[in-house]
């Protein structure tokens, strides 16, 4: 297929340079058009971003000028993928929607809307015929599909394993969450050496709402949620890339831990979000190791799309308790909405 040509809106924050670096050599999409914010337009990206990543930025972004973000300033663009800060995003997005781009969104700004597919492919690829409903509804020719809060993400995939196979009625989780979930500059030094901070505004609503809407049942013109209760605390840790999550689950029959891991395992993505270019392989690995996941070393597994679950064991309170490790800025962040991209480019729905 001939490369589709994409652009990336906050292209200078953590999230845009993560969008840049895994859309270098993409083998379905080409990137035409990068924005940010007015401050920095017509400038160099090299010159107006401060890299950060790991990985060189790209040769074919460094002299790319920014563009505003604006529908009307994009080049022959058919996807927009949006790092932009969530009250940006809120109007900006559907300026884009409606002049025809596909928007694929990191930003929260629209996840809760009832037309709106909240997206992990490798969990709920058939929430993105809503976006059928919404062009109705709303009179666009294009849509926003988003992905999910960083710290939903690896906890909702091994929910869906686990929902699958023995019913899931209620968790209790606790997030170990990464500075870069916080962008760049992000937390003071002074604020996270030495320390845990055990609050990160709104970020206990999303968890507790949102994979209830992943596993949700799609109706023709909204998502039913899942009848599933979930509490969370969040905390942010001293920890470069990569969420760790501490889950307890009650499940609707008693589960030997050792079961449970074969479930987890076997899971397969829906068969329309198989063996694209950002499908996880595989979807979750599991550790036996005492000590494992942890975050410098299993954050990279399966290139950071893969969901990471480790000591799985019995809960004396209710069925089963495990620990959830997902790289947040591939998985949770660029890489999702990637992966959603190619399922929209695969259904047509461009």
């Amino acid at each position: 297929m001939s490369q589709i040509p994409v652009a990336v809106l906050g292209a200078t924050g953590s999230v845009g340079q993560r969008f840049v670096s895994l859309l270098d050599n993409h083998p379905w999409f080409k990137v035409a058009a990068l924005a940010a914010s007015d401050r920095s337009e017509g400038k160099p990206y090299a010159h107006a971003s401060r890299w950060i990543l790991s990985d060189p930025m790209p040769a074919w972004a460094r002299e790319m000028t920014l563009l505003p973000c604006s529908p009307q300033a994009m080049p022959d663009v058919k996807i927009v993928f949006s790092a932009l800060p969530s009250e940006q995003a809120k109007t900006l997005e559907p300026e884009f929607a409606s002049a025809g781009f596909a928007v694929c969104s990191n930003a929260s700004s629209y996840r809760a809307e009832s037309d709106v597919p909240l997206l992990l492919p490798e969990v709920n690829a058939q929430h993105i015929h809503l976006v059928r409903h919404q062009r109705l509804a709303r009179g666009w020719s294009g849509c926003i599909v988003t992905n999910p809060n960083c710290t939903s993400t690896g906890l909702t995939v091994a929910f869906k394993a686990l929902d699958d196979a023995f019913g899931l009625k209620k968790a209790f989780v606790v997030s170990l969450q990464a500075l870069s979930g916080a962008g760049y500059p992000g937390v003071p030094s002074l604020d996270i050496l030495d320390n845990v901070i055990p609050n990160i505004n709104g970020e206990e609503e999303k968890v507790e709402w949102e994979p209830r809407k992943m596993l949700g049942r799609l109706d023709e013109t909204a998502i039913a949620l899942a009848d599933v209760k979930i509490s969370a605390h969040t905390n942010r840790v001293a920890v470069l890339d990569g969420h760790t999550v501490c889950a307890s689950v009650e499940l609707t029959q008693p589960v030997a831990p050792e079961e449970a891991m074969r479930v987890l395992r076997a899971y397969q993505a829906p068969e329309a979000a198989r063996d694209l270019p950002s499908t996880p392989n595989p979807v979750i690995m599991v550790r036996e190791e005492a000590d494992r996941p942890q975050p410098r070393l299993d954050r990279l597994t399966g290139k950071g799309m893969t969901t990471v679950v480790g000591r799985v064991r019995p809960d004396p309170l209710l069925t089963l308790k495990f620990v959830v490790l997902s790289h947040n800025t591939i998985r949770g962040a660029a890489g999702g909405s990637i992966y959603n991209a190619e399922l929209l480019a695969r259904e047509k729905l461009l």
